[in-house]
C-alpha cells in the first residue's frame, strides 16, 4: 500500500470512494508478494498492481464489484490445466487476494476508526502495522474488513471478539510491527493462536488477520571509503537496505565514489555510530560493515557496534588482523557474548578476489544471518529452501 498511499490520500481528500485488493497469501510461485497492492477509485482510474498482469484484470472487477456492494471479499487465484484461458497465474502459483472498499465520508463513524488512522499514518511517515480481518466465522460476516492500527505507542480501531481476543491480537501485530514483517494470524476464539480450518486446522470460529508492517528500510552502514566499500554499498542497495559510507578522510569520502549509497558522511566511524544511536536511527535490523581494518578506526567503532543491538556486525581483515582486533577488543572491555556477535573475517568463504565478488559474500551471509540460513548449498542439505529465521540455527561467529 505504501506505494499507492499518495494516490490513496489525494482520493480521500477529494471525497472519492475507492476499493483497495491486497495479495495477502502466496503458494508456489508468484510475481509479487504479500502487501502488493491495486486500487480502483469510483470513476475507474486504477493505481498499483497486485500480479504484473497475471490477473490484474479480475482484480479490477472484483475492487468495481466491491465499490458497488460496499462489502470486503477474499478471492483466490490459481492455475488452472483444464481451462488455458481461465483467470489464473501461468507461473503456476497461487495468490489470495483481499479487497477492501474504502467510503472517507464514513471514516469518521464507528468501524472505520482503524482505516481512518492507516491514511493519516501513510501521511506522516510514522511507523504501523495494519492488521484487517481478511477471514471471518460464517456466523460473523460483519467482521470481514475490520481494521487495526498498531504504532509503537498507539493502537488505533478495533477488532471483533472478546477483550481477551482483541488483547491477543494487538499483541501479535506490535510483535510483527516490532520485527517489521508481514503475514497473516489466526486466533482462536479465546485468544489462542491456531490452524484454521482452511489450512487443515481443527479451529471453529477463527479470525484470519492480514497484518502489514509499514516500516522504513533497514539500514546498511558502510566504514571505510575503500573499493570494497562500493561494492558492497551498491549490492546493499539491491537488497534494499539504506545505505550510508563513512570514513574520517574526506578525500575519499565523496558521493562521485559511491553514486550507489543514499549518503555519504566524513566523520569518525565511531562517533558517527553514536551519533546514530543517540538519535534513535538505529534498530535491530541495523547492518553494520567494517571494511577499514586499521585499529585505530574499527577498534573504537567494533567497541561500540557490538554493545548495540544491531542485526549484523561484520569486519574485514585477515585471519591474524581478527585476532589482533579481538584482543584489543577484549581489552576494552567486551566479553564473549559481545565478541561473538562479530563476523569476522566478514562473508563466507566464496573463494572471492575482487571487490565484486567480495561484496557477494558479504551480502551472503547478511541474507544467511538475517533469515537463519544453514551457509551450506541447497543441493547439500535436505532442510526448507525457505527458513523462518526464529526456528533455524545461527552458525557461531568468526
Amino acid at each position: 500500500m505504501r506505494d499507492i498511499a499518495e494516490q490513496l490520500r489525494a482520493w480521500q481528500a477529494a471525497g472519492r470512494r475507492f476499493a483497495v485488493a491486497s495479495v495477502v497469501a502466496v503458494s508456489g510461485s508468484a510475481p509479487r508478494g504479500p502487501g502488493a497492492a491495486l486500487a480502483v477509485d469510483e470513476d475507474g482510474e486504477a493505481i498499483g498492481s497486485v500480479s504484473g498482469g497475471c490477473v490484474e484484470g479480475a482484480v479490477y472487477e472484483l475492487c468495481r464489484e466491491a465499490l458497488e456492494s460496499g462489502r470486503p471479499a477474499l478471492q483466490r487465484f490459481g492455475y488452472s490445466d483444464e481451462d488455458a484461458f481461465a483467470v489464473g497465474l501461468t507461473c503456476g502459483g497461487i495468490l489470495d487476494v483481499f479487497v477492501h472498499p474504502v467510503d472517507p465520508a464514513r471514516l469518521g463513524t464507528p468501524g472505520a476508526e482503524g482505516m481512518a488512522a492507516v491514511l493519516r499514518l501513510l501521511a506522516d511517515g510514522t511507523p504501523f502495522a495494519l492488521a484487517r480481518v481478511v477471514e471471518a466465522p460464517e456466523e460473523e460476516p460483519e467482521s470481514l474488513g475490520a481494521a487495526l492500527a498498531v504504532t509503537a505507542d498507539a493502537v488505533h480501531g478495533a477488532l471483533p471478539g472478546s477483550a481477551r481476543l482483541r488483547s491477543a491480537a494487538e499483541a501479535e501485530v506490535r510483535a510483527l510491527l516490532e520485527a517489521g514483517r508481514t503475514g497473516r494470524v489466526w486466533l482462536a476464539p479465546d485468544g489462542r493462536p491456531c490452524q484454521p480450518a482452511s489450512l487443515g486446522g481443527s479451529a471453529e470460529g477463527a479470525l484470519g488477520l492480514f497484518v502489514e508492517s509499514r516500516t522504513p528500510p533497514p539500514r546498511m552502514l558502510v566504514f571505510g571509503a575503500i573499493d570494497f566499500a562500493g561494492a558492497v554499498a551498491r549490492i546493499g542497495a539491491f537488497l534494499g537496505y539504506r545505505v550510508t559510507v563513512c570514513d574520517a578522510r574526506p578525500v575519499f569520502a565523496t558521493e562521485r565514489r559511491f553514486p550507489d549509497a543514499h549518503e555519504v558522511v566524513v566523520d569518525w566511524p565511531h562517533r558517527y555510530l553514536e551519533r546514530e544511536a543517540a538519535g534513535g536511527r538505529l534498530d535491530g535490523r541495523t547492518v553494520v560493515c567494517v571494511l577499514t581494518h586499521d585499529h585505530k578506526f574499527d577498534v573504537p567503532l567494533l567497541e561500540r557496534a557490538l554493545r548495540l543491538p544491531l542485526g549484523y556486525v561484520g569486519a574485514m581483515g585477515s585471519r591474524r588482523t581478527h585476532e589482533e582486533r579481538a584482543a584489543r577488543l577484549r581489552a576494552a572491555g567486551l566479553g564473549p557474548a559481545e565478541l561473538g556477535r562479530l563476523r569476522s573475517p566478514i562473508g563466507l568463504d566464496l573463494g572471492a578476489r575482487t571487490p565484486e565478488e567480495t561484496a557477494v559474500a558479504v551480502a551472503a551471509e547478511i541474507v544467511a544471518h538475517r533469515r537463519g540460513g544453514g551457509h551450506l548449498p541447497l543441493s547439500a542439505t535436505g532442510t526448507a529452501i525457505h527458513h523462518d529465521r526464529a526456528d533455524a540455527p545461527v552458525p557461531a561467529a568468526g
